[in-house]
């Protein structure tokens, strides 16, 4: 069995600083971390390897410091690390990364055998967006799992396999047909602690670095800012509201006294509540 796991080297969350021209993240001078919603995915392919064999292939895009976050990864137990970098990915939102990593998933199969799960995070703690997964499967052309909470069951002879994710309103359980891509919820599993003869290969493993061009990227102008049709029009840091917060307290019935306070710090809310209420009476009518 295969897994590939796609991670991301991102700024510590905490010394993120915004370029006030291009909008985008100043990376230079923050320390940086896994993201770590992507050692969930991680540990998720370490243990279908434990349990079927095979092996696990840790891929990112990014600068070339990008490497120590991959030899992070190779210190848990990952067989493999593939570094994709090149300065024509600099400035790729989430369209251009999901076509970069994809062209490389689609070499990693070429080069070390095609992968039977692809993993990701649910999303970066620097983008936020959640699309970089989806995004991978679509152009793979693959099924996609998202919010996995568990991987109950996989089968390989079958090439079928069946988790659990969260949704809105409870748990779903669905069976997919591999390859698939997976994108790992956050406190699914505890990432294990690298063995020393893991670290000791870390730092003698060479990380595997590929161009644009040695991973088998088409077409340039869908990377980078040229392949980037999102514009960050400002950044911004909401202002302090003036109005302060209010503390209801009772005894006896505090949800009407909750609710007492509301009407009487905005006067006109029950009108509106009942104008409201008037509408949608009279479209039902």
């Amino acid at each position: 069995m295969h897994s590939i796991v796609c991670i991301k080297q991102v700024p510590d969350s905490a010394q993120i600083r915004v370029h006030p021209v291009t909008n985008t993240i100043m990376r230079q001078g923050v320390p940086t971390i896994i993201n770590p919603y992507d050692l969930f995915a991680l540990e998720a392919a370490l243990e279908l390897r434990d349990q079927f064999g095979g092996e696990v292939t840790v891929l990112t895009m990014g600068p070339p410091s990008a490497e120590e976050s991959l030899r992070k990864a190779l210190t848990f137990g990952a067989d493999r690390a593939v570094l994709l970098t090149d300065r024509s990915f600099a400035g790729s939102d989430t369209l251009a990364t999901s076509y970069a990593l994809a062209s490389a998933i689609r070499n990693v199969g070429k080069e070390y055998g095609p992968p039977d799960v692809i993993f990701t995070g649910k999303q970066t703690i620097d983008g936020d967006t959640a699309q970089v997964g989806p995004g991978i499967a679509r152009r793979l052309g693959v099924q996609q799992l998202t919010y996995v909470s568990t991987i109950k069951a996989l089968d390989l002879k079958l090439r079928t396999i069946e988790a659990e994710r969260r949704c809105e309103g409870g748990v779903q359980v669905l069976g997919s047909k591999l390859p698939c891509l997976v994108s790992m919820l956050e406190a699914t599993n505890q990432i294990r602690r690298g063995a020393m003869i893991d670290a000791l290969r870390a730092a003698r493993t060479t990380i595997v670095k590929w161009s644009a061009q040695s991973a088998g990227v088409d077409d340039m102008a869908n990377c980078g800012l040229r392949g980037s049709p999102t514009v960050v029009k400002r950044v911004f840091a909401p202002s302090a509201r003036a109005e302060k917060a209010t503390w209801v307290e009772a005894a006896e019935q505090p949800a009407q006294a909750l609710i007492d306070a509301m009407f009487k710090r905005n006067p006109m809310l029950e009108t509106e509540l009942a104008q409201l209420a008037s509408s949608a009476q009279a479209r039902g009518a």
